[in-house]
């Protein structure tokens, strides 16, 4: 039996979910906790090309099945092998729990090794999300200055 791993990731916000799902979607706003420059804002179908503060790559985005204040999933290539990206939204009260998922990993040395980057990268997505949205706060900038080519 052959099993496949997926990341997993959650974070209660207290905002309502209309405010989490328009900075996700948004890059102006995701440029203060996430993304450096986006071709475009994720709209169902697009393909967009991600700039990441710390990388001077760019990385293609294409926006998959979109459902306001809801859901918001996207495919992305990394290494060559695209990999599904799902954003929920569930309304509790007057706040919102986050959760993420992608998949699908494979379960050898290298798929492993993507969980492990991939789970810590979304959970630091969440923090930054949190930050931006109920304190203005923007996490990411300079805390991963380290992974710059010099």
């Amino acid at each position: 039996m052959k099993i496949s791993l997926t990341v997993n990731a959650k974070i209660q916000i207290s905002k309502p979910a209309t405010e989490v799902y328009e900075a996700i979607v948004n890059p102006e706003q995701m440029t203060h906790y996430f993304i450096s420059k986006a071709t475009g804002p994720m709209e169902e179908g697009k393909t967009l090309l991600w700039q990441f503060p710390e990388f001077t790559d760019e990385y293609p985005v294409r926006v998959g099945k979109m459902q306001k204040n809801k859901l918001i999933s996207f495919y992305w290539d990394t290494d060559g092998k695209e990999y599904l990206v799902e954003i929920n939204l569930t309304p509790k009260g007057d706040t919102t729990i986050v959760s993420v998922t992608e998949s699908i990993g494979t379960n050898d040395e290298a798929g492993i090794k993507w969980l492990k980057g991939n789970t810590e990268g979304w959970a630091n997505f969440l923090a930054c999300l949190k930050a931006w949205l109920e304190y203005g706060i923007n996490l990411r900038k300079g805390a991963f200055g380290f992974y710059k080519k010099t």
